[in-house]
C-alpha cells in the first residue's frame, strides 16, 4: 500500500492532473486549512471536486482533521522554527486521534494527501503521512508527487 502526497504550488493544472493520473489512486483528501482561497487557484475545493471526477476519474474527500492550526502556520512564518512546527501538529493530530476518523479501505484503492506547499520536506502532508504509516496503516510507503 503507498500513501501518495502531493502540493499543487508552482505545478501548473496539467502537471498537477497528470501526476494524480499517474499514481493511480482513487481518492484525494484535502487536509488543506484553507481550501476555498483565491489562492488556492484550479484547487480551489468545489473546482477540484469537479476536475477531479472528470479529469482523473478520483474521488474528492475534505479531511480538515488532518489540518494544522492557523496558529501553528503563523508561527512557523515568524519564527521558522520547523522543529517546533512538527511537535505542535504532531500532537495535535494525536489529541484529534485521527486514526478514528481514517478509513482503511478508502488506502486499499489509493490515497493522495493534498495541501499547498511545492515540496513535502516542510509540509503537514508528510508529516501527515508519516503517522498514518505507524499509526494506521503500518507498512505503508510514503511517495511523494
Amino acid at each position: 500500500m503507498t500513501i501518495y502526497t502531493i502540493g499543487f504550488t508552482k505545478k501548473s493544472a496539467e502537471e498537477f492532473f497528470e501526476a494524480l493520473r499517474r499514481s493511480g489512486a482513487r481518492h484525494l483528501l484535502d487536509i488543506r486549512l484553507h481550501n476555498t482561497s483565491q489562492l488556492a487557484g484550479f484547487t480551489k475545493r468545489n473546482d477540484l471536486r469537479y476536475f477531479l471526477g472528470q479529469i482523473v476519474n478520483m474521488e474528492y474527500h475534505e479531511m480538515p482533521i488532518l489540518a494544522p492550526e492557523d496558529s501553528f502556520i503563523s508561527e512557523y512564518r515568524e519564527t521558522r522554527d520547523w522543529v517546533k512546527f512538527e511537535q505542535s501538529y504532531l500532537e495535535l493530530i494525536r489529541q484529534r486521534q485521527v486514526e478514528r476518523h481514517i478509513v482503511p479501505a478508502l488506502f486499499e484503492d489509493g490515497v493522495v494527501l493534498l495541501c499547498s506547499e511545492a515540496e513535502p520536506n516542510y509540509c503537514h502532508r508528510r508529516l501527515a503521512a508519516e503517522y498514518l504509516t505507524r499509526s494506521t496503516l503500518i507498512g505503508a510507503r510514503i511517495e511523494h508527487l
